[in-house]
Parts: structure tokens; sequence; C-alpha cells
């Protein structure tokens, strides 16, 4: 889920530590998984995932779609935008389970040593471990591919292997790294999602470059055909090295996978009604509301189902660019989150589908609610005199316009930017003495998404705010996001059950200065970095879950984003030509565990 959910308050890399003492030494032994905090469900002589079926069969050509379009076969730098299921292609060094909160079992690594104090990890790779050609996965592979991520790789890497400060061999197949920068329960968990690349593939290539020479991998599929910007086919590799595997039986079950290109989600749903692809997941509620009214669904050739899952929500939102000087008070972002009216898109739009979203961990027991418990209280309190009043005496709760309509939030609005400077002079919001008016751009990649900006574009006109909407295709809209080349955009912040150092990439000082981070509001506080720090050191699950409780209560009064909304079930559509497992995974879909039916 980790590895979901999200790919410090990127602290300086600090030298290295020496060897740990012997003591944690002789304290660490070989395991064949390990979780954030206490037992794993998998024990050592597991056969399978619960949730996945060891009887399914193989075979079968499945198509899938995906919007925009793409550039690159290399997923693990900057430049270009990455094709859909280049994931599928690479093996990690561990797997995590998707009905765990964030544990992880060997792939790649027999098994893992770890030491209480978490200061060290080692991982012994599996002799039959190969690449695609061959070749053994060795641990020179393994030290390779963290010094070239770290060093040439998206600045992603460097924000979240910060706190790992070297990678050398401790056997023929045990490769050890050493932490530094204090106590990070996930650090080992997090180098075990680490892919391993093959050096000598690598050797006489540009690591930093776009590429769309298909790459050697020793995942379960490999690139077939490419058609670029359109198209891209992947194929289950016959002699997979890793196939009998307890973490891979029951999965990875088609033959091939294609995934074919569109240009928005209306015209894909389009697609899948004429039957050009096989299975969609749904993010549109009036698409899932009116557009499967045809023939295909009434008689049960294709399916459409809600499966329910368990997974934290995040943040979808508005998201302002606090480096752009008229956002950079939050009196201001406050007074136009009051200008979205909600409860009018859900109806209106939504079909009553979601429910507002009113934490960046929403749907889990890591959000914050009404008053700041005592331990939240024992987090916050160093922090007294630079948080707002507001985070330890109010419930946060986003701009209602029930009952009364917007008018009322916008009069409120005109109040607090009033406070801020701004005032309205012919019919113009601007700010006094300069005379600087209010006008920014709502960046977006999706032309489905206009029909909920503009309503909100009119509601800022009443407010004398020119906001426009513009939408731009794919590779601009992520070569803007990258350079953080917008006023407002839309995004996604993805969490998991075990939050930590993935929060140095959207919150932290560091990760608003560095261009591809995930900080794409520009959060810039002291403060919040200190939390994220105390997060991903946190010893156990409640502290745990009151530090986070805490960040979020200090970012939700910070008004970085205005809320969107949330639901709590997968929306899925698919010809009827596919099996399930019986169970389902709490954190995830499950999809690489259906299989194409052959009756």
């Amino acid at each position: 889920m980790k590895a979901r959910a999200v790919l410090a308050a990127l602290l300086l890399l600090a030298t290295a530590l020496p060897a740990p003492p012997t003591g944690a030494a002789d304290a660490a032994r070989p395991a064949h998984g390990l979780s954030m905090y206490g037992d794993l469900k998998y024990g050592p002589g597991f056969a399978h995932f619960d949730y996945v079926d060891p009887r399914a069969p193989k075979g079968g050509r499945v198509t899938l779609s995906a919007i925009g379009t793409f550039d690159t076969l290399n997923p693990f730098v900057l430049k270009g935008v990455p094709a859909a299921g280049l994931g599928q292609v690479f093996d990690t060094l561990m797997v995590g389970s998707a009905d765990e909160a964030f544990a992880q079992y060997g792939l790649v690594a027999e098994t893992v040593e770890t030491p209480p104090d978490r200061s060290w990890v080692a991982f012994t790779l599996r002799r039959e471990a190969r690449f695609h050609d061959g070749r053994p996965m060795t641990v020179e592979d393994v030290i390779w591919t963290f010094d070239t991520l770290k060093t040439k790789g998206h600045p992603f890497y460097r924000s979240y292997y910060a706190h790992v400060a070297r990678a050398e061999p401790a056997g023929p197949r045990r490769v050890r790294f050493t932490f530094t920068g204090g106590t990070n329960q996930e650090l080992p968990l997090i180098v075990g999602q680490m892919p391993v690349l093959p050096k000598h593939w690598w050797a006489g290539r540009d690591f930093t470059r776009t590429t769309l020479e298909p790459p050697l991998g020793s995942g379960p599929y490999r690139v077939e055909a490419l058609d670029p910007g359109r198209s891209i086919t992947y194929r289950r590799v016959a002699d997979y090295w890793a196939a009998e595997l307890p973490v891979n039986t029951g999965r990875f079950n088609f033959d091939t996978l294609r995934y074919d290109y569109y240009r928005d989600g209306t015209v894909a749903l389009e697609a899948l009604k004429a039957g050009a692809y096989d299975f969609r997941l749904e993010n549109s509620s009036k698409h899932w509301a009116t557009g499967y009214d045809v023939p295909a669904v009434r008689e049960g050739r294709i399916r459409k189902e809600q499966i329910p899952n368990q997974i934290p929500t995040g943040m979808q939102g508005f998201v302002y660019n606090t480096r752009r000087e008229i956002f950079r008070d939050p009196r201001v972002r406050q007074a136009l989150a009051s200008a979205f009216d909600f409860e009018w898109t859900n109806r209106h739009l939504f079909y009553g589908a979601y429910t507002r979203t009113a934490s960046y961990f929403s749907n889990s027991e890591l959000a914050a609610r009404g008053l700041p418990g005592p331990a939240e209280r024992e987090v916050l309190a160093p922090f007294r005199d630079r948080i707002p009043e507001a985070v330890l005496t109010q419930a946060y709760r986003p701009p209602s316009t029930e009952p009364d309509g917007v008018r009322p939030n916008l009069v409120a609005a005109l109040r607090l930017l009033e406070t801020a400077g701004w005032v309205v002079r012919d019919m113009r919001l601007v700010h006094e003495p300069s005379g600087t008016p209010m006008t920014f751009e709502i960046l977006l990649a999706d032309p489905t998404w206009e029909r909920i900006a503009l309503p909100f574009v009119r509601n800022l006109e009443r407010l004398g705010v020119r906001a426009r909407v513009r939408t731009v295709d794919a590779a601009q809209y992520e070569y803007r996001l990258k350079r953080f080349d917008f006023d407002m955009t839309v995004a996604v912040f993805g969490q998991s059950l075990s939050p930590g150092n993935e929060q140095m990439d959207y919150w932290s000082s560091e990760a608003a200065r560095t261009p591809g981070s995930r900080n794409l509001a520009g959060v810039s506080d002291p403060v919040v970095d200190q939390l994220i720090t105390l997060l991903v050191a946190a010893p156990d699950r409640p502290a745990l879950i009151a530090r986070t409780q805490a960040l979020d209560r200090v970012l939700l009064w910070g008004h970085y984003v205005i809320p969107h909304w949330h639901i709590t079930a997968f929306r899925v559509a698919y010809w009827n030509r596919f099996g399930r497992p019986a169970v389902s995974p709490k954190y995830e879909l499950g999809f690489d565990a259906w299989w194409v039916r052959t009756e």
C-alpha cells in the first residue's frame, strides 16, 4: 500500500554512521518478511495470499485504457511521460501484501534482517533470481540500482532515500543498507520496495534520458510491442523465474496486456462500450450514473460493480500554488475556498455519490477529528506559538453551502479578503494600495474537469476574481507540474495506512524547492517539516496515529487545498469474460489476480 498510495522534510544527507554495536547486530535474525509494527499476517511457510486463487488459469489477451500519451519507457527519471504498466517489468526486493497496513514479503530477497533499532537492513538474494536475459541478479546490481536512483533518478528518490547512507556487499548474496538521521521505522520497508535493475544492460546507456527502447527487466511481463504515444503491449514471461513463489502464486495470469491511449475519459468510455478494451475503473460519477445505459450492460455482457475497500482516500482538491504571490496569504486561500459549492456539485453533477473530504488521511484512523485529544496536544505543544490558534481550538470543516446556498459564504469571504488587503473596486477584486487585480488560471489535463471548475469560476466572479480554466494535453500538463508552472490545479495526494517518508515529498520545505516533487502546493513551513520528522520517527502505532493527526490538522488549517470528495469503493465496468478470487483485498483492487475465463 505504501508503494501505491502513493512512490524529508528532504533533510540534508548526513554522514554514514559507524557499524552498529555487536548487540544490535546479534539481535537481527533473517526473516521471510517484515512489517512496520507488530506481527506479519503470513507465516514463513505460507503458500499464497488470501486474496488470490492459486488455481487461476493462465492465458488470454486483455486490453486496458490509458489517458493522454507517453514518450518514454524509462519510468525512473524526471524527463518524459512513462508508459502505463511499466511497473510489471521490474521485480523489487520485497512485495507488499494488499490486506495488511504495511507489510512486505521476500521477492528478489529470500530473507530480510534488521535490528530492533532499525539502523540498518540486510537482504539475502535468491539464488534463482534472474533478469529476462538469463543473467542472475546480484548484490552488485542492487548496489548499482540504489546509487543510480539516488544520484541520477527522479528527485523523488533522493527524498525517499535521503536517510539511506550507503549500500554495501555483506556476502556473496547479501547486501546491507545502513541508515542515518535518527530513528525511522519504515526505512527497511522503503528499501524493500526498490526495483533491481540490470547494471550490465545500462552500461553504455544514459540513465538520465528518455528512451523508447524496451528495457531489460526481471518481472512477470516484458514489453512486446509499442506504438509510441498510442499503445503498448506486454507479454507474460513464459519462464518467469519467480512465478511459483508464494507472493506471486495466483497472480499475473493474462498472457498479454495491452494499454490503448485515449484523449480523455469520455472517449475512453465510449471505446469500452464499443468493445475496444476490456476493463475500466470508473472515476466519474456522471459516467457511472448515466453512461452505462446500453444493451451490453442490460444484457450482462458488460458487468458494472462496486467493490468496497478500506483504502485511506487521501486528499483530492483544487491545489493552490503558494509560490504565487496572490496565494501566499492563508486568509486569501481560506476565503477563495468558500466559493466552491460542493453541495451543489455533488447534487447536480455527481448524483449524490460522494462524501466531502475533511482530512488528508480520510477514511482511516489517521484522520484528525473534532478537537485535538491529549496525545495530539502533546505533539503540538512545542509549536503552539507557531501554528494558527484554530488548530487547537476548532474542528476543521471545509466550507459548506447548506442550508442557504453560496451567498453567505461569499459575504464572509469578502470580509476575510478585506483583512488581507483585498477590496472590490469597479467589480474587480484588487489589492491595496497597488491595485493589482486578483486573477489566476486553473490548469487541467482532462476536459471532464471543466464542468466542475467552471461553476467554481462563476462563483469567484461574484467576488470580483478573474479566474480562467485552461485544459492542456497530458505532456504539457506533466511538464508544467514538474516545474510548478501553474497557479491552481487539481491533484490527488494518496495515502497509506502507514504514512512516512513520502510525506517529505508531499509537504517539506526542501521538496517545495525541488522540481518534480509532489509538493505542488509549495508548502514551506518549519513546523510541518518538524512534524514530518516526528511522524517518520514514530516508535509505535499509537505514536504514529497521534503524529499523523497533528500533521493533518496543521495542513488543513494552512488552507493549501480546497478539499473535494471521496468514495470508499472501486467502481468497475468490464466485459463479462473475467474470473476473480472469492476474497477481495482490503487495500487494493487486486486486478493482477483476475483471469480470463476459458469456458
